[in-house]
């Protein structure tokens, strides 16, 4: 599991996060949800030990972020931030084989590159295994980091923002693997804005809002009227399809 526990973070004077507990299992999906500036991406950075911890403890099924060696930490949790650089001229075979670097240390095995082929595959990927990444679309080039953390086969996905540049029938795919995967012990961590993904996938939901937990649960516990209008500051509806709750915040 992932313990969070009393975990504040400043940026200047400024308070990002304050004060957060909280207990993320595995074989479950956990969303992240709330406005721009509640403090998501920041809380997911900490876990994956992409900014440094200030206040408080984290530890990943045991594993303390702070003191626990990089390699040790690959092999337990793998992250996808909102923004991934990566050299133009890399290929994309190239950059889901860079998911299996913390397993081989740069001497490949054939059961590495069985991963890499297996998630160039499932992220409809091996027909443009050998193009350039300034030679894809977006959308392509986003399921092609996807592809290199799920290369990475760790038991804890964090995923910032994932469906960002996807359509709609690879946004649904992504969203189906992840809730897939907890069948096979993985936990994933995913911070979303359109909380209909929540909705329809999580099986826990986490709402911040100023630095804060305004609310968690199940999606039915979170995902109602008056969280949400608390939350987003305006009045929502919710109805329900095939038992999961529906957010009609369009209309």
């Amino acid at each position: 599991m992932i313990r969070i526990d009393n975990v504040s973070h400043r940026i200047g004077t400024a308070p990002i996060l304050q004060g957060i507990d909280l207990t993320l299992l595995p074989n479950s999906v956990t969303a992240l949800i709330g406005p721009n500036g509640a403090g998501k991406s920041t809380l997911l950075n900490l876990i994956g030990r992409l900014i440094p911890l200030q206040e408080g403890r984290i530890s990943v099924d045991g594993h303390d972020v702070t003191t626990t060696p990089s390699r040790q930490l690959a092999k337990v949790m793998a992250i996808l931030g909102q923004t991934h650089h990566a050299g133009s001229r890399l290929r994309v075979r190239e950059l889901v084989a860079f998911g299996r670097w913390p397993h081989h240390l740069g001497r490949p095995r054939p059961e590495d590159q069985a991963a890499v082929e297996a998630a160039l595959v499932q992220f409809d990927l091996a027909g443009l295994a050998e193009r350039f990444l300034d030679e894809v679309s977006g959308g392509q080039r986003q399921r092609a980091f996807l592809a290199m953390c799920i290369a990475q086969d760790t038991d804890w996905l964090l995923l910032d923002e994932p469906l960002n540049n996807l359509d709609m029938a690879h946004a649904r795919a992504l969203m189906a693997r992840l809730h897939g995967l907890r069948s096979a012990g993985r936990g994933i961590v995913v911070v979303v804005h359109e909380v209909n993904y929540a909705a329809a996938w999580a099986d826990h939901v986490v709402a911040l809002k100023g630095g804060r937990v305004v609310a968690e649960g199940t999606p039915h516990q979170v995902l109602t009227p008056e969280v949400l209008g608390q939350l987003y500051d305006m009045e929502i509806r919710v109805t329900e399809l095939d038992g999961r709750p529906l957010i009609l915040h369009h209309v």
